[in-house]
């Protein structure tokens, strides 16, 4: 058995979809394993650029197996224009199988979540508004719709009944805004259902199979490992657990079946919305690195927060995950900076702490220790060796994966498959 499993570091956005499009050529299967369409991987390929929500990065490639697990929130009528919009640019979608156990996003969820966000004001946690959190909440209070109740018809008007008729009761009573109606919804999702009929599968089943048969699998996180539930900077983090640990409980495989764990670092940091962020550069070197990287979200067009890399951060992500290995991307946006920073601990009331902590008033209270490095300033999009690298930014590398205890396995330089250095074996 042979599988990687490649995961965000920080608060998303870091390539992910691009270091799992490259390894995807190796693989077998592709899974997904969390999250929703709330996450977004640009994958540029054969001169085309493709954006990413809920299908698997790898289905950008013919004949590999594209699984998107009982951990996903599904959100019929997305996944289906992603599959119609993958169609129209030739895309093959026929491999493409969604779990029987994912939980389904229904239109009451993406009302929930704008109208408990407004409701929060200027304490608000910085939703995509797409129901990804009202989903996995009604699935933690054991109230959820799944793909197998949606397959079938009277099954599912069952659920919807009793709970469309409980979020109708929410809507008036709390929120005085409008209900929804039944048979809408219900016609609705029954086309979908139909859709998505031949796409749906048992995936636990059809992974262990493959897994059995020895064939390679990639594991593909969503968001990053700053905005696990559980593990992130709380409460501004997603609803599911994207660190390596999610693959067992969102793709149904035991622990000694997660292999290499990669972990995704852009060059530099960035978030989107709300919440801490010790490295966070707001003056023109902030403004620099978001105009040149053109960093803006895939989901959500909202403008990302930009900062000195924070190695603090990889390093917790580096234990939390077991990392083996990681991969950098981005690289090429800081070419043209003279002076470049990384943060390598922090400081709290005056004090050196080892620690990343949980209390976000804490944390947000914070300083950055940083180390100064000088910067190449030349273009590295066409460098494709790392020992052709300039000195300058293998320092600057280098030291990362020191801070880390993580050696470094994958180097980016560019959007493009070709612009990618793959430093060792992965699949082992």
């Amino acid at each position: 058995m042979s599988s990687v499993v490649v995961v965000g570091t920080q608060w998303g956005d870091e390539g992910k979809g691009k270091v799992v499009d490259y390894l995807a050529e190796q693989a077998d299967l592709v899974v997904r394993y969390s999250g929703g369409s709330n996450a977004g991987h640009t994958v540029v390929a054969n001169n085309k650029t493709y954006k990413l929500h809920l299908l698997p990065s790898g289905i950008l490639y013919p004949n590999k197996l594209c699984i998107v697990g009982n951990g996903v929130v599904i959100d019929p009528e997305k996944v289906l224009e992603e599959i119609a919009n993958m169609k129209t640019q030739h895309v093959d979608t026929s491999n493409l199988r969604i779990s029987t156990r994912a939980h389904v996003i229904l239109p009451y969820h993406k009302i929930l979540d704008e109208l408990q966000e407004n409701d929060l004001g200027d304490k608000k946690i910085g939703t995509t508004k797409k129901g990804i959190g009202p989903c996995y909440a009604d699935k933690a209070t054991r109230t959820g719709i799944r793909i197998c109740d949606l397959m079938d018809k009277e099954v599912f008007l069952e659920k919807l009944t009793t709970n469309l008729a409980y979020k109708n009761r929410l809507f008036k009573n709390m929120y005085n805004a409008p209900e929804l109606d039944l048979d809408t919804v219900y016609q609705q999702y029954l086309v979908f259902a139909e859709q998505l009929r031949p796409y749906v599968a048992d995936t636990g089943s059809l992974l262990q199979e493959n897994i059995s048969a020895g064939k390679k699998t990639l594991f593909e996180g969503a968001q990053a490992s700053f905005l696990d539930l559980d593990h992130g900077t709380y409460p501004y983090v997603t609803s599911s657990n994207p660190i390596a640990g999610g693959v067992c409980t969102g793709a149904g495989v035991a622990p000694k079946q997660v292999g290499t764990a990669v972990g995704v670092v852009k060059a530099y940091s960035t978030r989107v919305g709300e919440g801490p962020f010790v490295t966070e550069l707001l003056d023109e070197t902030g403004h620099h690195i978001r105009e040149r990287g053109h960093e803006y979200g895939t989901t959500t067009g909202r403008p990302r927060r930009c900062g000195w890399l924070d190695a603090c951060v990889v390093r917790y992500a580096a234990q939390l995950n077991g990392l083996d290995y990681l991969a950098i991307t981005r690289l090429d946006i800081l070419d043209e900076l003279a002076t470049l920073k990384i943060c390598v601990g922090y400081k709290l009331n005056g004090e050196l702490i080892k620690h990343i902590p949980a209390s976000l008033k804490e944390l947000a209270a914070c300083e950055p220790i940083y180390e100064e490095f000088a910067g190449w300033q030349q273009d590295i999009t066409n460098v494709r060796a790392y020992k052709d690298l300039p000195e300058n930014a293998k320092r600057y590398l280098e030291r990362l994966s020191e801070i880390t205890q993580t050696p470094l396995g994958i180097v980016s330089v560019g959007p493009s498959r070709e612009q990618t250095m793959i430093m060792c074996e992965l699949f082992k």
